[in-house]
């Protein structure tokens, strides 16, 4: 597998058009991809990271680190394990939430940064960002992200990518937190890449992964 950038914080250069913004985070060769909202939701405001900043950080952080998908749940940046972590829109609001039209420009740098990155596993946090993944990346229907606390941490097959929905970190409970950390954990005991090696077709015989 090829090394795309060894760049923690916006390792592709993305330049969202508005002053202040929250890129991508992590690990650009990621497995793992932690979609969230934008950063008045999200956090990150002050820190500049994903998911950092917010009265329930400490606490969705060390979930992530129990699950294996960060190394330490340092409140400013944190060290991920194969793992990103964006926003569908990355700029932070002015005093409103992003309008319909606002969402719908930031696509365009959301959905490159997710296929550069090309994780196996999507994982959606709240409503809006499981709506998008499901609507955008799978043929499962939308309307169940209005049902996060029934598929909170359960798998989601879809086209290419294996999509684990979070509900809002703000609203869980301990037993929330637990569940997503067993989901996950047994998830990573899988096969969860789901790759096929055709390189046995290929002159020369070296390793070709594809999914």
């Amino acid at each position: 597998m090829r090394n795309v950038t060894d760049r923690q914080r916006n390792p592709f250069g993305m330049a969202p058009p508005c002053d202040r913004y929250v890129p991508g985070y992590g690990d650009a060769n990621a497995d793992f991809h932690v979609v969230g909202d934008h950063p008045g939701v999200h956090g990150g405001v002050e820190t500049g990271v994903p998911f950092t900043g917010t009265a329930w950080s400490e606490s969705f952080l060390a979930t992530l680190v129990d699950a294996g998908l960060l190394l330490d749940d340092d409140p400013e940046r944190p060290q991920v394990a194969a793992t990103f972590c964006s926003y569908l829109h990355t700029c932070v609001p002015d005093g409103e939430p992003p309008t319909p039209g606002s969402y719908a420009d930031m696509e365009r740098f959301f959905d490159a940064e997710l296929r550069a990155i090309a994780a196996h596993v999507l994982l959606p946090v709240g409503q809006r960002a499981t709506e998008h993944v499901l609507e955008t990346y799978t043929a499962r229907d939308p309307e169940l992200a209005r049902e996060m606390d029934r598929i909170h941490g359960t798998e989601l097959h879809g086209s290419g990518f294996l999509v684990v929905p979070i509900k809002e970190p703000a609203d869980w409970t301990d037993s929330d937190a637990d569940w997503l950390v067993e989901a996950l954990v047994a998830l990573q005991s899988t096969d969860y890449r789901r790759e096929s090696d055709l390189g046995r077709f290929l002159p020369g015989g070296d390793p070709y992964f594809v999914r």
